[in-house]
């Protein structure tokens, strides 16, 4: 799931864009060129228009500027509407990438990454949107309008080439104070928020037991944690921005007082001295307007590059089995599974072949790294080594989209999706009424469904809140069998299920084994392993006994004098 890939990075992604800012930096070309207008237009009133005192050559003159300031504006509305059309665009191409690499990432332990992700794409897009990128345009027309500084007299092309240099020290100094107090800040605001989030899906926890007064006592710190790091961002920016305005209103009071100087020395003209000035602002604006956007530019530059790193680290791998149906054989080799901030292996050196057609029934005591087991054998448990196999190729090679309907996952804790019982049964595809029956009866909730109000068409509710355990969990369960798929993997099925249920789990289990679908049931109740053909043993993390049901029954009562977890174990199915 994260190797390296044919499908292009966002570099790539971008650069295929390269018409559409080629386009743009055009249109900024003809809008920078029309920007000379006020000047040359000055120049023409105060040494032309005035000397010869003409109103026709005033008309002329002001019809002209009229019809190229009319050009410059087309060109600036053309240009924000490329940029606009293109930021909607690159958003189009990378959403739905995007929103498979976060949710990869998401069980691959990474808990912030899905809602930073699409804020990060909203922060590039905006920022190609806005004057930090028509900024970015502009600057390269800098040095033109000095040029012209120089043209109309060196003094004056000299100190415009003085402010420049400071405002560029300035964005750069500017760029390696702020950078590190706003990726700061924003990292604290994401552990604020993601805190609040999490307690909030246990609201009931907290309220029932009374834990909101230390739980906001946590998350006042981290949001002050926040406070701090985003007023330190501030503060930062704030004076980069000040000295910026400091040295913007200095260029324009100097602009004036050389071009005075120079006009009482008879080497500038009145009408050269003010547009001198106005030019020297044009020339400097874009350097300005660069560093008053640096925050945003510095803030966009870090979502780019969370982008770039998430797309590739969870891009869609080169696919070795796009279109085969599988036929439900499992095999792990040395399979070992860890997870962060653990010492010792959850799995150790698992070796394991099922032949297709088989049930297994997963036991042990807790902690012994079944539902790990579970995870690992459907290719979703983010840290292993060795293989897990399926029909002899690594599941990571299936085509995950291909390939998931001919899987069923129940996982221990059961996640239900808003919306409603029919769309939750057929995995939000299409819903075909038989198929959704059948899954139903399989997992013998027809009857329950038919029983509320609005049948299958009954809202669950976000994580299925509006329904019990046990309704959530034969939901789940035929979820799980829907589209008779090839290997089934349940884990504590009926650990919310009463009397009926269990019966009712019983009977599809037979079901499975009488089609010949691969089942594994991790369970620690006797009721239902009399469906299994092998049983297997996990103790800390080892396979501590794999057999026939029958066979290893015998086995484990003739060691009940050993481990304590064996000898709970043995006593079971007594």
């Amino acid at each position: 799931m994260s190797a390296a890939t044919s499908t292009p990075n966002l570099a790539a992604m971008v650069w295929a864009f390269r018409w559409r800012f080629a386009a743009a930096g055009l249109l900024s070309a003809v809008a920078n060129l029309m920007l000379l207008t006020p000047t040359l237009y000055l120049l023409q009133v105060y040494d032309r228009v005035l000397v010869s005192r003409s109103e026709l050559t005033l008309v002329a003159v002001s019809m002209i500027c009229l019809f190229l300031l009319g050009v410059m504006a087309t060109a600036e509305w053309a240009r924000t509407r490329v940029l606009v059309r293109t930021g909607l665009r690159l958003d189009d191409a990378l959403a739905t990438r995007l929103f498979d690499a976060s949710f990869h990432s998401r069980f691959a332990g990474d808990p912030a990454t899905p809602g930073r992700a699409f804020a990060d794409l909203m922060q590039v897009r905006q920022f190609l949107t806005g004057p930090g990128m028509v900024a970015l345009f502009d600057v390269p027309w800098s040095p033109i309008y000095i040029a012209v500084m120089f043209l109309l007299h060196p003094v004056l092309g000299f100190l415009a080439l003085a402010f420049a240099l400071s405002q560029a020290a300035l964005a750069w100094f500017g760029h390696h104070r702020t950078m590190p107090a706003a990726e700061a800040a924003s990292r604290a605001a994401t552990e604020a928020s993601l805190f609040v989030k999490g307690k909030l899906r246990q609201a009931e926890v907290v309220e029932a037991m009374g834990m909101l007064a230390p739980l906001l006592n946590r998350w006042q710190a981290r949001h002050q944690r926040a406070l701090d790091a985003a007023s330190t961002a501030h503060a930062a920016t704030n004076r980069v921005a000040a000295a910026s305005r400091f040295l913007r209103h200095l260029q324009q009071a100097l602009a004036l007082g050389a071009g005075a100087l120079l006009v009482i020395g008879g080497q500038l003209s009145v009408g050269a001295m003010i547009a001198a000035a106005v030019l020297m602002g044009r020339a400097l604006g874009p350097i300005d307007q660069l560093v008053s956007n640096w925050r945003a530019f510095a803030m966009a530059r870090s979502a780019h590059g969370r982008l770039a790193r998430l797309l590739q680290q969870f891009s869609d791998p080169e696919l070795a089995r796009r279109g085969a149906t599988p036929a439900g054989e499992v095999t792990l080799r040395k399979l070992v599974a860890t997870a962060p901030g653990r010492a010792q292996p959850i799995l150790r050196e698992i070796d394991l072949h099922v032949p297709a057609g088989t049930v297994v029934a997963v036991m042990g005591p807790s902690g012994s790294g079944k539902s790990t087991l579970a995870r690992a054998i459907l290719g979703i448990w983010p840290d292993v080594s060795g293989q897990a196999l399926l029909d002899g190729e690594p599941i990571s090679s299936w085509n995950r989209q291909e390939l998931g309907p001919h899987l069923g996952y129940l996982p221990q804790d059961v996640q239900l999706f808003d919306g409603t019982i029919a769309e939750n049964i057929a995995r939000f595809g299409p819903v075909d009424s038989a198929m959704v029956i059948a899954a139903a009866r399989g997992a013998g909730l027809h009857d329950m469904v038919l029983r509320l109000p609005m049948g299958y068409d009954t809202p669950v509710g976000e994580a299925g809140r509006l329904l019990s355990g046990g309704q959530r969990q034969r939901i789940a369960l035929a979820r799980a069998i829907h589209g008779n798929p090839k290997l089934v993997v349940l884990d504590e099925p009926n650990a919310s299920l009463d009397d009926a249920g269990e019966a009712a789990l019983a009977l599809t289990l037979k079901q499975l084994k009488t089609d010949g679908k691969t089942v594994f049931l991790v369970t620690q109740r006797p009721g239902v392993i009399a469906a299994a053909d092998w049983l297997l043993l996990l103790l800390d993390g080892r396979v501590a006994a794999c057999g026939p049901r029958e066979t290893l029954f015998d086995s484990l009562r003739v060691r009940q004098t050993g481990t304590g977890h064996l000898e709970h174990l043995a006593a079971r199915p007594a």
